[in-house]
């Protein structure tokens, strides 16, 4: 039972219409700022991993992590994120130690090198934030709103998944 009144006719079209739009934005911004990394690396002439593998040790950081915090976290799923830190420890970005508490847990961290390509990420999105407000595109207190939006959606996306109304 709803405790809010119902829309009417054309204000559910305008809901709807403008919810669909923020969905195919959400996810077009996604797509693109993994272009945005890749072409930003192959500038730099990084070909070794990719984008979304780059956006992980970024989000990682100096933490210490399992894929299963990542995934609980809402980062990545879960084959996916196993198969891209697998790769990354092949290829040097990471370490990784079996947990002493739980055997079946393997924890990672970045390397040196891994630490080197977050730097870089940092540096790229350091940029655009100061040419997004050097060029008036968004101020700090409007990505405070729209920060506060999404949250909004985020939580009620995560109550939908785990309670039925």
């Amino acid at each position: 039972m709803s405790i809010h009144a119902p829309l009417k006719d054309g204000q559910q079209t305008l809901l709807m219409a403008g919810y669909l739009e923020s969905l195919a934005l959400v996810e077009r911004l996604h797509r693109l700022l993994l272009d945005v990394i890749k072409d930003e690396f192959e500038r730099l002439g990084v070909l070794e991993i990719n984008a979304v593998q780059a956006l992980l040790l970024f989000n990682i950081g100096e933490h210490e992590v399992t894929a299963g915090e990542l995934r609980t976290r809402g980062y990545y799923q879960g084959s996916n994120v196993s198969y891209n830190l697998k790769k990354l420890v092949e290829l040097g970005y990471m370490h990784h130690q079996r947990s002493e508490i739980d055997r079946r847990s393997v924890r990672v961290r970045l390397t040196e090198k891994g630490r080197r390509v977050r730097a870089l990420i940092a540096t790229l999105f350091h940029r655009h934030a100061e040419g997004l407000a050097g060029r008036g595109v968004v101020s700090a207190e409007t990505l405070e709103e729209i920060n506060a939006t999404l949250k909004r959606m985020e939580r009620y996306w995560g109550e939908q998944i785990r309670y039925i109304y």
